[in-house]
């Protein structure tokens, strides 16, 4: 039996605590969702964002539209950028300023994967 290989998750800003605060069945499958991610595959209520090298989790429950992104932009690692509770009201539009914040966190995740992978060539050598 081959052992799975795992991307390894990290969690940006307040992503961690604001998903702890969703009710358990969201909580649920964002979680599933993001540990399908980690082992390379996809999920059903994970879909591309349009524009930005994101991936959103839309998970409903109870009226309420729940939503987590991630990037899978790297090689070995997940990285959930941002975690909220949708309010507007205008269609399945990312609301501007959950976007310009994804975006943001977007670019600290390169920013901690580029230094940790130099870290990683610098013991190694």
């Amino acid at each position: 039996m081959a052992i799975e290989s795992r991307k390894t998750l990290f969690w940006l800003g307040d992503s961690q605590r604001r998903v702890r605060d969703f009710p358990g069945d969201v909580r649920d499958e964002i979680g599933y969702a993001l540990y399908k991610a980690e082992c390379g595959e996809g999920h059903s209520s994970a879909h591309r964002m349009k524009g930005i090298n994101a991936v959103e989790i839309v998970s409903d429950y109870d009226g309420d539209t729940f939503r987590g992104v991630y990037t899978t932009k790297f090689e070995d690692a997940v990285y959930v950028l941002h975690c909220f509770q949708k309010k507007s009201k205008k269609g399945a539009e990312t609301p501007k300023p959950d976007l310009d914040l994804i975006k943001k966190r977007l670019q600290v995740a390169k920013l901690h994967y580029e230094a940790s992978k130099k870290h990683e060539s610098e013991n190694q050598s």
